[in-house]
């Protein structure tokens, strides 16, 4: 038990992360990279960091590894839900020898682990939160803590133990300045219909622009890409480079006039957004989920409601001082404030841990208040 004065302690913290990509991830995989940059900026601020992931992960941290490889590139095939159940039976097996919080990037699959250990978790929500399948399991945990990664993420469900909003962070040497951008502008995420790539296409065709594409396709959305993104790539503005590493990211972002993202859905964060601020390159986004708490409209980019507000903004983005969006990467979205939070965090809930024990406690061992009425009524008690 934590006391007070200890509460600034060096902290034992597990971070389980997705066995789906190795942290960092090798191309794709958003929620991995944070994961890999809280890690490391934890264990730099001297806490003890155990990170449960894939055994190919790059860490200064503690290494427990159920897999070898990460699942989705990996040469052996393993059910993710059986692996995953098994670590974090690994997980709360360890904790209370090892761990003073654990934080989970799993989300509903570690709320039965959670719900009535002796050590408290944290969960951040990397995902939509609209549906009401996901709501109704939510609410039946509501109790635990959990962090959004945006305001705009919880608006569906604001009835949960909400313990704060904390933006994704990147080093500030991830990502290179360029103020003398090339002539193309960029597309860069996954193929999926609520990622909306074909109005990226359509709308550069419509102005002319040359548009690179790097995106990855999952399994499930292989068919809508044959179906309705195939068939967009044969013209000579649109090249689709495929899915990129990281070198290969930076180079492009870096490189490109502006970030293209046609989003049509409630994203949660959309990290592709930083790291083109991050590069100095300006965003063009859809008015939607978390887009105008990323983005400062005619500042560090453009919000778009149509068609043709998408078509003004590609014609005045020479007007975004790319200075100004690098700056505000630096300001709002770098790793230190992420950690920083998250260890504020950490500290918080521990130190309502301990006072929530001590009242317990307190409770337990004073006498039944008809006990002190009828030993004060028989002068027993002085």
């Amino acid at each position: 038990m934590l006391r007070s004065e200890q509460m600034k302690k060096r902290l034992r913290i597990a971070q389980i992360a997705p066995l789906i990509e190795r942290v960092p991830p090798k191309k794709y995989g958003g929620t991995e990279r944070v994961v890999y940059h809280l890690t490391e900026g934890l264990v730099a601020r001297g806490h003890q960091v155990t990170l449960f992931a894939s055994g190919d992960s790059q860490t200064t941290a503690r290494l427990v590894a159920p897999v070898t490889e990460a699942i989705r590139l990996g040469r052996r095939a393993h059910s993710p839900e059986i692996m995953t159940m098994l670590m974090l039976q690994q997980v709360y097996r360890m904790m209370l020898k090892e761990f003073d919080i654990i934080h989970s990037h799993l989300e509903f699959s570690t709320f039965p682990f959670a719900e009535n250990s002796d050590v408290p978790t944290v969960f951040t929500m990397h995902g939509r939160l609209d549906q009401p399948d996901y709501q109704k399991v939510l609410r039946s945990y509501r109790h635990l803590s959990f962090v959004s990664i945006s305001d705009s993420q919880r608006r569906p469900i604001p009835d949960i133990n909400w313990a704060g909003t904390i933006y994704h962070g990147y080093p500030p040497s991830s990502y290179d300045f360029n103020d003398t951008p090339e002539d193309y502008f960029l597309y860069l995420g996954r193929f999926s219909p609520e990622k909306r790539a074909d109005q990226a296409i359509m709308i550069a065709q419509a102005c002319g622009i040359p548009l690179k594409i790097a995106a990855k396709i999952d399994p499930s959305d292989r068919e809508y890409f044959e179906a309705r993104i195939r068939p967009l790539l044969n013209h000579p503005l649109i090249d689709y480079v495929g899915e990129v590493d990281e070198t290969r990211k930076r180079e492009l972002l870096k490189n490109a006039r502006a970030l293209l993202n046609t989003i049509d859905w409630p994203e949660p964060f959309g990290l592709v957004m930083i790291e083109a601020l991050g590069s100095g390159t300006p965003v063009i986004v859809r008015r939607c989920g978390s887009a105008p708490e990323v983005v400062a409209d005619c500042e560090t980019g453009f919000l778009c409601d149509s068609r043709m507000d998408f078509i003004n903004a590609i014609r005045n983005v020479a007007s975004i001082s790319r200075q100004h969006c690098r700056d505000e990467f630096l300001r709002r979205f770098s790793d230190s404030s992420m950690v920083e939070g998250y260890e504020s965090l950490y500290y918080d809930i521990l130190r309502q841990r301990f006072f929530e024990r001590e009242i317990s406690e307190a409770e337990r061992m004073s006498p039944p208040s008809g006990t002190i009425s009828r030993l004060a009524g028989s002068g027993e008690i002085q």
